[in-house]
């Protein structure tokens, strides 16, 4: 970027200049502002002590300092003068390239990236010595400027849609991040037109700025890119074919005539794999095998007396590389017998990749016979019939082996009536595209015979010629060459099959020598696989060939192969003019091919491209930067008899002009199908006649306004480190779309030996060599195992398969390095804070833009008691001491074990005594006086209820503590500690178990056991009775502490006052109806918030039976909480997510055997899930859907919210009991969908159900008595209006009083508990929930016949990340990342320092880990517009979930930042 240290001339700053200097670097640092932001605040500041620079106005300085785009790309290619042929320019030379890779990374100073950390039994190929832990502890690597600090000013102009009129694309700057840095003036025309644009009520920009308009960037074309120059290109025509030469009117005659009259002349040579001839093939021979197997297939397959083949009909012909003898016979017989072969490559699997697309083509094609040999067919995968298996995607075949054996002779005079010189289909050819479908490319006979004539002149065939094929003879220039053009020529072919190709790379230069062979026809792999076996070969000599056919000359690392191959063989006889690249395509078979200079062909010609250019489809010839330029060789001229044109890729298809990269059509009798002027596939430039080739369209990537050639990243990857590093120089490279835009993936084989310092080095050259060299981003590295990616049928790679396996997943790489910082350039702006609007014209704002302020309340309390009732049950001790009088034995509790057997009972009158009992012991033996506090340690049960009470008793203030863990000592014995010194318990009660536990040698292991306070076990202690029952002197008195650990990690105890206590008891009376002739059941955890409430206080209070069921229970017998419900038929039933998600997941399929049992949902009217989060809908509505079959009404399940200020916000029990029948309990809760953009912008908009970005909320629950509800802002505390997100303010009679501080921070939290709005009603106290939600009027009516207010809880404040100036909320992110991929079980992210940390737990094998990192960034980067830091892949149960249920993100978080977390892998997004 811009140089920091501007040279200040010596001049001093003041000290304020240096304060703002250094508060801006801070920013910069924590990310809260841009890079640019930086250099234009910080050139702003310096400017008036930079000396002018040549009298350029200061404030300009500082927009020019930074060579940006616009300034590096604006100087004008200028028109290149050709050079004279002659003059050997020492650039041209092949190896350019590699130098200029290796050129560009030594710009790269070695720098420190961070390794993806990886756990041992995931290093696969690495030695363990050579791996080193990445430095956790140290500040988080900066991945998001890129690889270096000034690799991307070559990028083209980034700008909005919005932001900038189609007209004037350049007036208006945007900074890289996309931060506008326009005028004043240029915004409020802005405004205007953007107002004008969206005709619908626009809101009030003054009060707030509507950023529902968000767009994707989109790339507007830059300025200075190059641009087409040129007069537009002529048609090019080849010389016409050459009459006069007698010439046989069809191939089959052509054949007839040489079978008849030159029986012994050699026709075909196979080679076995140790390159021995094993059969030569005589023209004779040929003839009979073909005449056999026409008349076999004509007269001898019948279908019910019906001949099985009419004339016309396709054929597939499935033959191995190994066999091309068998493949001619069959391919000629099927001709004679006026059939169309279809040659397609041997199924070796059942699951083959791309298998399924040739069984497309078969099937499209109607074939139902395929011919094959005796071998091959025994080979094929058989059912269990022995019949050939079906494979997928295949329509049924029957196979006919075509080994002479089994063909019939035909008679003496048979000769078949075959038609081969009309327009009828001769044979059709496979082509896989790009996207992995394949097609077939029918070519008619005329074209067949047309290609056979033209390739015999261009190539200069004559009889009796022999040629070498390396090729695959099924297809292409193999077949054309080899088969078809070899026959009209009486020329004689050795065949030279890929294995032995793959066990000897010299064998064909062998079979030259040995052969005399005047004509070769290879791929530039076979040039580069001899030159490395070459070595010890002195003895070859290529003095015999007149032509070496390359028949890949259009590639662009062809060059290199075909001048290193020059550079060895110049020795051994082979002559610089005999290398003959050529282009080809199905669709028109050769394109052009380069002529000998005997054969009237102009010297051969090179050029050297600027990369830069070619990528806006631009021809620049030989620019003065030797980094980025691509070298071309030419492949030579149009073909005989045809014409030549080049068209514009996009839109119509006008001709290009001469300096312009387009698509070659190609005119003539020898193309593929009819059509007129077919699309070739290869983009080309023309110069002197010469064809010069770029790149093939299938490996087109358009990135941005950009394009840029698959094969010429492969090119730039292998001259990394070619030999050393990538196994058999096995790369792919494809492009995937995410975020609306090509982003450019290569995944490369790594040698077996490879480690894991090897592997990631050439992993980050190559991404700087890529960078250097095309100025684009690779957005996937990935590595896989030698020999693992899919193979295309000649050992080549499978890339749409390729393609496939990574979007799925199923790729398995055992590395991965991913670049979304450097290359997704389209994010949508980062949100500009907005000068904070005021409290005052937010209300007035949304008065009028026709919005309600967002309040609601509960129903009031005085219209629904008489206060004496209310007056009388003030305190819990008094109510619970009535009625043990008035009503001794009614029973209030009964617990349950986990065989659902009542394991405690407790009646009024038990309660009352037990509770005595306690208070006389603590009085006594723990010498305890009113007021102290302690700490009740008892697992979930009556002894615990018992005790609150007794504590009660005695005026002390109970507080509950959950026992630790036997099995865990080690982390939940330390909480406990904590929460007992905390709250400065004076004394521990619990039971004898307990006791032990807490004074055993494994819990002095975990904490200081000399150090706890007086610890009394109630299991056994004397029946006493108290002197007097304590009653506090006012009702704002201490009664009980509340202590939970947030789910941000931080533990809070609240105060409850007896007041308060009474209030919340009352209010979940009348909400819930409870009076003592109702049961209900509860599954929860009795330790704090509502859980506790409704364990230890309602019961008492409303005199209602509780059956207790310990959550801990379901761990062992899961139904025992629906069982309970049908068993004592409790209409009302209370659990928590983690209960609700236990059953859905452990009852999922045993629904009929819970029926068998006798278990009856019908009788439950509410069930609520006690939570303090947003509610999970996904969960509810699978867990109403699962039991339905159980008589669970479908409306039962609703939520419920409470939280630290105040446990118990909203409630919604169904309608039951008499005010069911008044008709009066209230709607049912209701579901909306809002726009996920919006939420991000503190906005609520609602949307339909299934449009794109929507979230469904459900209603968190009714709204208390008594409760009062406002949403706030969270900044400026003003009220809100309905359409705004805010935190959710609480005013009511039992919110909590205060938190409980050890360290007296109460002025910390103060405002939580007696918060005031700024503006408005300013007199009423509120508590601050922590969460942000939002109010909604909806349609529904209310007990009070007004309409009902809904509240939605968002989710909580302190989890909140704020990115990119918006605020997130993990869950949502979360819930798009488990839908990424199956083995994903669970997701947690949380925020380190400027990065997103997504940890995922993998459900599934070690090595399918590295799959995950690709998707998760994808679909964060798709759904939610944020770049992925860094993918942290850990076991099943790693996140931690707290008793609610609910992740605890902090404390993963500092799990992962003290590396304990033991990942599985750890990737770092660059």
């Amino acid at each position: 970027m811009a140089d920091r240290g501007c040279p200040l001339e010596g001049a001093p700053l003041p000290a304020e200049v240096r304060e703002s200097l250094a508060e801006l670097e801070l920013e910069l640092s924590e990310g809260d502002i841009t890079q640019k932001g930086y250099e234009k605040k910080r050139a702003k500041l310096l400017a008036r002590y930079i000396p002018l620079i040549q009298g350029i106005d200061p404030s300009l300085q500082a927009e020019h300092r930074i060579p940006g785009p616009s300034q590096t790309t604006a100087v004008a290619p200028k028109q290149q003068k050709s050079r004279p042929t002659t003059s050997r320019d020492e650039r041209f030379r092949s190896d350019v390239h590699t130098e200029a890779v290796q050129a560009a990374l030594a710009k790269y100073k070695e720098r420190k990236m961070p390794m993806p950390s990886k756990r041992r039994s995931v290093l696969v190929h690495s030695s363990v010595e050579t791996y080193t832990p990445p430095d956790l502890h140290s500040a988080p690597p900066d991945v998001t400027t890129g690889l270096v600090e000034h690799s991307y000013f070559e990028r083209p102009q980034v700008a909005s849609v919005r932001s900038v009129p189609r007209g004037c694309s350049g007036s208006m700057l945007e900074t890289a991040d996309g931060v506008p840095v326009n005028s004043r003036v240029s915004s409020k025309i802005q405004q205007l037109l953007n107002t004008l644009k969206r005709p619908k009520r626009p809101p009030l920009k003054e009060f707030f700025v509507d950023d529902f308009e968000e767009l994707l960037e989109v790339q507007q074309p830059d300025p200075n890119q190059p641009k087409p120059e040129g007069s537009e290109t002529s048609v090019l025509r080849g010389e016409p074919l050459t009459a006069g030469v007698p010439r046989p009117p069809s191939l089959l005659a052509t054949l007839q005539r040489w079978g008849t009259t030159q029986p012994k002349s050699p026709c075909l040579t196979a080679l076995d794999t140790t390159g021995k001839a094993t059969y030569t093939l005589t023209y004779g021979k040929f003839w009979s095998r073909s005449l056999k197997l026409a008349y076999t297939l004509l007269n001898k397959l019948t279908n019910k007396n019906e001949p099985l083949l009419k004339p016309g009909d396709r054929v597939a012909l499935v033959f191995p590389n190994s066999d091309p003898v068998m493949f001619m016979v069959a391919f000629y017989g099927c001709l004679l017998a006026e059939l169309v072969p279809v040659p397609i490559e041997v199924p070796l699997t059942r699951k083959d990749a791309g298998s399924q697309q040739v069984g497309f083509l078969l099937g499209s094609c109607g074939v139902s016979l395929a011919l094959t040999t005796d071998a091959c067919q025994k080979g094929l995968p058989k059912a269990q019939t022995g019949e050939v298996a079906a494979f997928k995607g295949w329509p049924p075949l029957s196979w006919l082996v075509i080994d002479g054996k089994h063909l019939a002779k035909p008679p003496k005079d048979w000769y078949p009536l075959a038609q081969d010189t009309g327009t009828g289909t001769a044979y059709i050819e496979y082509k896989t595209s790009k996207e992995g479908s394949t097609v077939g490319v029918t070519v008619p006979h005329t074209s067949l015979l047309a290609q056979c004539r033209a390739l015999t002149q261009a190539c200069g065939y004559s009889e009796a010629e022999t040629l070498i094929n390396v090729l695959d003879f099924k297809r292409d220039a193999g077949l054309w060459h080899g088969v078809l053009t070899s026959v009209m020529n009486r020329m004689h072919v050795v065949s030279v099959p890929y294995a032995l190709m793959k066990a000897n790379p010299l064998s064909w230069i062998q079979k030259v020598c040995y052969y005399k062979a005047r004509a070769a026809l290879v791929k530039s792999r076979d040039m580069h696989w001899s030159l490395l076996a070459q070595r010890g070969q002195r003895d070859v000599s290529l003095s015999s060939l007149r032509m070496l056919i390359v028949a890949d000359g259009a590639n662009p690392w062809s060059i290199s192969s075909c001048d290193a191959f020059l550079n060895v063989f110049q020795s051994r006889g082979l002559r610089p003019e005999v290398i003959c690249p050529c282009a080809s395509s199905p669709e028109a078979l050769t394109v052009a091919i380069r002529r000998p200079p005997d054969l009237g062909g102009p010297p051969p010609r090179k050029a050297v491209l600027s990369m830069n250019g070619l990528s806006y489809g631009v021809i620049r010839v030989d620019t003065e930067e030797k980094l980025s330029v691509l070298t071309v060789q030419d492949v030579g001229q149009v073909m005989p008899g045809a014409n030549v044109c080049v068209v514009k890729l996009e839109g119509t298809p006008y001709l290009c002009k001469t300096d312009e990269v387009g698509e070659i059509c190609v005119n003539s009798s020898a193309t593929g199908t009819a059509y007129y002027g077919l699309l070739g596939i290869t983009k080309n430039v023309f110069e002197d006649n010469l064809v010069f080739i770029v790149g093939k369209l299938d490996g087109l990537m358009v990135t941005g306004v950009r394009r840029h050639n698959a094969d010429d990243v492969v090119a730039t990857a292998l001259a990394v480190e070619p030999m050393k590093f990538v196994y058999r120089g096995r790369i792919a490279v494809f492009s995937v779309t995410v975020l609306h835009d090509d982003r450019i993936v290569l995944v490369a084989e790594q040698r077996p030996d490879a480690s894991e310092e090897d592997s990631f080095q050439w992993m980050s050259r190559v991404l700087q060599a890529i960078d250097s060299i095309h100025q684009v981003g690779v957005y996937c590295l990935a590595l896989v195992p030698a020999n693992t990616l899919p193979k295309a049928p000649l050992g080549g790679i499978h890339i749409s398969e390729t393609k496939q396996r990574f979007l799925e997943g199923t790729l398995h790489p055992c590395n991965v390095l991913m670049c979304p910082h450097t290359c997704v350039t389209n994010l949508p702006k980062p949100r500009q804070k907005q000068p904070e609007v005021g409290p005052a014209s937010m209300i007035v704002g949304n008065l009028v833009a026709g919005k309600r302020i967002a309040q609601a309340s509960g129903r009031e309390l005085a219209h629904l008691e008489d206060s004496d009732q209310a007056r009388k049950f003030l305190f819990l001790a008094d109510v619970l001491q009535w009625r043990a009088h008035t009503t001794p034995d009614h029973p209030l509790f009964l617990l349950l074990n986990a065989k659902g057997t009542v394991t405690s009972t407790a009646t009024c009158v038990q309660l009352h005594k037990r509770a005595e009992r306690v208070a006389a012991a603590l009085m006594e033996k723990g010498r305890l006086s009113v007021g102290d506090h302690v700490a009740l340690v008892y697992p979930p049960g009556v002894d615990l209820i018992a005790a609150f009470y007794g504590c009660l008793y005695c005026g002390c203030v109970p507080v509950t503590v959950r026992p630790p863990h036997p099995q865990n000592l080690g982390t939940t014995l330390p909480t406990v500690k904590m929460i007992v010194e905390v709250s400065k318990s004076a004394c521990v009660l619990t039971t004898q178990a307990v006791t032990r536990l807490l004074r055993s040698k494994e819990a002095a292991a975990a904490v200081d056991i000399r150090t706890w306070p007086t610890i009394l076990d109630t299991d056994d202690i004397p029946k006493k009775k108290v002197a007097s029952i304590f009653r506090p002197p006012s009702p704002d008195v201490l009664a009980y502490l509340d202590f939970s650990v947030s789910t941000t990690g931080i533990l809070a105890g609240v105060k409850m006052s007896h007041a308060a206590t009474s209030a919340l008891c009352r209010s979940i009376k009348l909400q819930c109806e409870l009076y003592p002739s109702r049961q209900i059941a509860i599954c929860l955890d009795p330790y704090c918030g509502l859980g506790f409430a409704l364990w230890c206080l309602c019961s008492v209070y409303s005199g209602h039976q509780s059956v207790l069921v310990p959550p801990l229970e379901l761990e062992s017998n899961v139904s025992l909480w629906l069982s309970a419900v049908s068993q004592y038929k409790a209409r009302v039933t209370f659990c928590s997510y983690s209960v609700m998600e236990m059953c859905t997941k452990g009852l999922g399929a045993q629904t009929g055997v819970l029926r068998m049992k006798g278990v009856n949902l019908s009788c439950v009217r509410t069930c609520m899930v006690v939570a303090e989060e947003r509610p999970r809908i996904a969960l509810t509505q699978s867990f109403s859907k699962l039991f339905k079959d159980l008589g669970l009404p479908a409306r039962a399940v609703s939520t419920t919210f409470g939280c630290r200020v105040n446990v118990a916000i909203c409630l919604q029990p169904n309608r039951l009991g008499k005010l069911a029948e008044q008709g009066t309990a209230g709607p049912d809760p209701t579901t909306v969908y809002v726009d996920m953009r919006a939420l991000r912008h503190d906005r609520v908009r609602l949307v339909e159900r299934g449009s794109p970005h929507s979230l469904p909320l459900m209603e968190s629950g009714k709204i208390l008595p008594g409760v009062k509800v406002i949403i706030a802002h969270t900044e400026t505390k003003g009220p809100l209006g309905d359409s705004h997100l805010g935190e959710i303010w609480v005013s009511s009679p039992h919110n909590a009083t205060g938190y409980y501080t050890v360290y007296g921070e109460e002025a910390l939290h103060a405002d939580h508990f007696s918060a005031r709005l700024s503006f408005g009603d300013t007199q009423t106290t509120w508590a601050r929930t922590g969460y942000l939600g939002f109010l909604r009027r909806t349609e529904l009516t209310d007990a009070s016949g007004g309409r009902h207010d809904a509240l939605y809880v968002v989710g909580s404040l302190d989890e909140t990340l704020e990115l990119r100036g918006m605020r997130y909320h993990p869950i949502d992110i979360e819930t798009s990342v488990i839908r990424a991929h199956r083995s994903i079980a669970e997701c947690a992210v949380f925020t380190w320092t400027n990065l997103l940390v997504v940890v995922v737990e993998l459900d599934g094998l070690e090595q399918d880990a590295l799959d995950l990192v690709a998707l998760v960034t994808n679909v964060v980067l798709e759904e939610h517009y944020l770049v992925v830091g860094v993918v942290v892949i850990v076991d099943p149960g790693v996140i931690p979930i707290n008793s609610r249920g609910e992740k605890q993100r902090m404390h993963l978080r500092d799990g992962f930042l003290a590396d304990q977390l033991d990942p599985i892998y750890v990737a770092y997004n660059m």
